[in-house]
């Protein structure tokens, strides 16, 4: 069965039987390539429109999906494409309305958006397609048409499910509201605001209210996508003189879910739009989930009136992990491949000592398990300190700028938002600038990387806070106890 929002080669007169055999051993390359989910949520939604003057020319779904590719696969469908059939030398992936965008596409919109999205803008997206366009024949022409019904979220992940997602003390408010969000078709609480660091479960969460909410309310619309991806269609919507459209596929939908909000942050354009497709869904008592790396009042970069609406409803945090919910992650995981045999004293020690996230956990996790599938050696705690030297090593002294940044701030009591904010006020430059010197200090990151978590501020920025901290130090003794009773919170 063709799954709704797919195509089909035959649906395209174009394409021969010689044509259709060449694609589908192109599928065959790809799929022995890839594995089964990437293979699934990439390749086999595209389908082939025809092939002219050495050029490959496969429709997507989703423009979405079209970047995606253009900027992560095209060259190795290219190479596929050239393996199979020699004459075809390039590629060219077009979207189900990409007879409309060739009547557009020369429209100047840049006026309509902020620096950063007329930046995307000009050069294509995120993905600036490395094929020539092409101009689908007479025949896709009439072919190439949005079905109706079709969903211009992400794909989303069979993983995340609630079965899937272990609670602890520092998740329980996330979980059973995300329950009650996708068990019900209303809640007293809209938006739902789920926020917390990288790898505590926000995007699992989400999934699996998807994936819930799709199986129990089948005729109802649901949508996931992150923030970025959110900017990426606004932009082409623009572009292409399809803003209508645009507005009603996002303002007709049942549940609305949004990942990594502060994506657009300081993106104008893209919040404006966003502001007014939360008010039109909240206004007609549509549910939104939103997630994001930190609290509304904290978002530095996002509008005061978006902030204040994304409060309206419940704002749940997720906490880093504590040892006990790091064990029964790791204990779920072992039981999932029953094949290897993995001790109690192995998870117990993992669980001490990766602290980071619950991502950095599983992945170790994987790569003990795939050292002793591959190598045929048990995994003992012997095996587990030499295979993952490296990682434990790192989370010895792990410390991330988000970390820093609430420690410090709460150890001046000053408010987070303010040392992320572009105030001068001593009270408030001195402990932003000995944040990003411990930041410096006790991370791995880049000044650039420092900059941009620190409200987008450029790495010059950094560069002149640590200079300025470290000569402080040498001469300032109330400054010197300030640090050295951080650096002492950030040890124990």
């Amino acid at each position: 069965m063709k799954q709704e929002g797919a195509l089909a080669s035959a649906d395209f007169e174009g394409v021969g039987s010689i044509m259709e055999a060449q694609w589908s051993r192109v599928l065959d390359r790809l799929k022995a390539e890839f594995d089964e989910g990437v293979y699934n949520s990439w390749f086999k939604p595209l389908a082939l429109v025809n092939v002219e003057e050495g050029c490959a020319v496969m429709a997507a779904p989703t423009n979405f999906m079209r970047n995606w590719l253009e900027s992560n696969y095209a060259d190795r469908i290219r190479r596929a494409w050239k393996q199979e059939n020699p004459e075809v030398t390039d590629i060219s992936i077009i979207v189900l309305s990409a007879f409309k965008a060739s009547e557009a596409a020369s429209t100047d919109t840049s006026g309509l958006l902020d620096n950063d999205e007329r930046e995307e803008r000009e050069t294509g997206g995120p993905a600036t397609p490395a094929a020539r366009p092409s101009v689908p024949t007479r025949a896709s022409r009439a072919a190439v048409v949005q079905e109706p019904g079709n969903d211009y979220g992400a794909p989303l992940d069979r993983r995340f499910t609630f079965d899937s997602f272990v609670v602890g003390k520092s998740n329980e408010l996330a979980y059973a509201a995300a329950r009650r969000v996708a068990e019900n078709t209303a809640v007293n609480f809209n938006p739902l605001f789920l926020h917390g660091g990288v790898g505590l479960g926000k995007t699992h969460l989400m999934h699996a209210i998807a994936w819930t909410h799709k199986e129990m309310f089948p005729d109802r619309r649901v949508v996931y996508l992150s923030a970025e991806q959110f900017m990426y269609q606004f932009i082409s919507s623009i572009r292409f003189k399809d803003t209508m459209a645009f507005k009603q596929k996002f303002r007709s939908v049942d549940l609305l879910m949004i990942d990594d909000l502060q994506f657009i942050a300081n993106k104008d354009s893209t919040q404006e739009e966003f502001f007014h497709t939360f008010n039109a869904l909240i206004d007609h008592h549509r549910q939104v989930v939103i997630s994001a790396d930190r609290s509304p009042t904290d978002l530095e970069g996002i509008e005061e009136r978006i902030r204040s609406r994304l409060g309206w409803g419940l704002v749940a945090d997720i906490h880093p992990t504590d040892y006990e919910l790091r064990l029964g992650i790791l204990q779920q995981k072992a039981n999932s491949v029953p094949e290897v045999e993995i001790q109690t004293e192995v998870l117990e020690f993992l669980a001490k000592r990766i602290t980071s996230n619950v991502r950095e956990l599983e992945g170790a996790l994987n790569r003990m398990v795939a050292h002793a599938t591959l190598i045929g050696r048990p995994i003992t705690l012997e095996m587990t300190q030499e295979v993952l030297q490296d990682l434990l090593r790192a989370n010895d002294r792990r410390v991330t700028i988000d970390e820093i940044q609430r420690r410090v701030a709460d150890y001046f009591n000053i408010r987070l938002s303010d040392l992320l904010s572009s105030r001068r006020a001593r009270q408030v430059a001195r402990p932003r600038q000995i944040a990003m010197y411990l930041s410096k200090q006790m991370t791995s990151k880049s000044l650039p990387e420092i900059g941009r978590q620190f409200g987008g501020r450029d790495h010059t920025t950094v560069m002149h806070a640590v200079k300025r901290i470290e000569e402080l130090r040498r001469t300032d003794s109330v400054l010197e106890e300030d640090l050295l009773h951080l650096e002492r919170i950030f040890s124990t």
